[in-house]
């Protein structure tokens, strides 16, 4: 066997902390309340200071290249407060609007197009481009927000539909009888005892 050993990466250029930097270090942690994370950070910057590698740094910490690496970037892009906070996270914009939702909600609510039996997602898709309560959507969009309004159209017991007629359940699964949308006329004569 060819035995050649991968050469080390080359340590990361450019990161060497100042005196005002390891003292903002030390005060960092005096804090108290110092998180997991922002540990993490402040060894991985104190050990790319001695001039560990990327690769060794991550292995010590025990996370991966791409954060040591980027906390390193953070760093000499903005200094040590810029590389120990957070970034703020992107928020995901709203597929639907409060009003295509409802509108959408209250389709799937109603009997499905003719000649189907149920709701699909793939229905419900097509289904509101064609009536127009959006221009173009997604499959999985449609699965999202019926997942977020926990509604389940192609289950029909989970899906409110104005029938005659409805089937009751005993809990053990067998079918107890029926349930009129009128009441009956109350039975004259003696109540049971």
């Amino acid at each position: 066997m060819n035995e050649e050993r991968k050469q080390p990466r080359p340590r990361f250029r450019g990161l060497q902390l100042s005196q005002e930097d390891q003292q903002a270090l030390r005060r960092r942690e005096r804090e108290g309340s110092l998180g997991m994370l922002v540990a993490w950070r402040i060894q991985a910057l104190r050990l790319l200071d001695k001039g560990w590698t990327i690769t060794q740094a991550a292995e010590a910490t025990g996370t991966y290249r791409r954060e040591v690496r980027r906390i390193a970037n953070r760093f000499l892009e903005g200094g040590v407060e810029h590389a120990l906070s957070e970034e703020p996270r992107r928020r995901r914009s709203k597929l639907l609007d409060n009003a295509q939702t409802a509108a959408l909600i209250a389709m799937v609510c109603g009997p499905p197009t003719e000649g189907r039996a149920r709701w699909t997602i793939a229905l419900v898709a097509d289904e509101a481009e064609r009536r127009k309560i959006v221009r173009s959507v997604s499959r999985e969009t449609i699965r999202r927000t019926l997942a977020d309004q926990d509604i389940k159209p192609w289950r029909k017991k989970n899906v409110v539909r104005s029938e005659a007629r409805q089937a009751v359940r005993r809990a053990n699964g067998g079918r107890a009888g029926t349930v009129r949308a009128t009441p009956r006329p109350e039975r004259t004569g003696r109540s049971p005892r």
